[in-house]
């Protein structure tokens, strides 16, 4: 079987929508932090602002994932990135996520000592849609069952995390910081 590649810069590209509210939001900070941090300041938060958000594009830009008779490499844009061999790994699932902007499915491994990887590039969003994801995905599974045992094959079980919704934790929550504010009430009148 040959080698599959995703690369991010084959996936990911800025927006002008997304230049613009960057370009907007630098404008934002420089007007409010000028008054108090004066014109050296606001140079120096800008700048830093700048390097931030130019190392996280190129790292998004230099991300990838490579599957090959190895196993697979990940790569989070530092670096060559890290090999996982197939023996290590016990199974292969896609994580969806639903949120106020939209849904987002990423392919990731589980590994033999139950840590997580997702695969950078094996991707699909609302914001960046890819209508190969079932196929690409499909083709990593098959190159997985290609290469390991059917009994090294484990679905991990479900974390306690995956079976909290958000609602009940953002009940949870409120109610810790709730007894959290009263207890510090009490504590301090006493």
């Amino acid at each position: 079987m040959n080698e599959l590649s995703f690369r991010g810069r084959d996936r990911y590209h800025p927006s002008w929508p997304h230049v613009a509210a960057l370009g907007l939001g630098l404008v934002i900070e420089g007007a409010v932090s000028f008054s108090g941090l004066g014109a050296v300041g606001t140079c120096w938060l800008l700048g830093g602002t700048v390097l931030l958000v130019g190392l996280g594009i190129s790292m998004m830009l230099r991300s990838s994932t490579t599957v090959g008779a190895a196993g697979i490499t990940i790569c989070w844009g530092i670096g060559r990135g890290r090999t996982h061999p197939w023996h290590e790994i016990r199974w292969i699932e896609v994580r969806e996520t639903k949120n106020n902007h939209g849904t987002a499915r990423v392919a990731r491994i589980t590994l033999a000592n139950g840590r997580r990887r997702s695969l950078p590039a094996l991707q699909d969003s609302t914001q960046y849609p890819d209508p190969d994801f079932p196929v690409n995905f499909q083709r990593v599974v098959t190159w997985w069952e290609f290469s390991t045992d059917p009994a090294a094959r484990v679905q991990p079980p479900k974390r306690v995390r995956h079976r909290v919704t958000p609602q009940v934790a953002g009940l949870v929550l409120g109610v810790l910081i709730t007894v959290v504010v009263i207890v510090l009430g009490v504590a301090m009148k006493g």
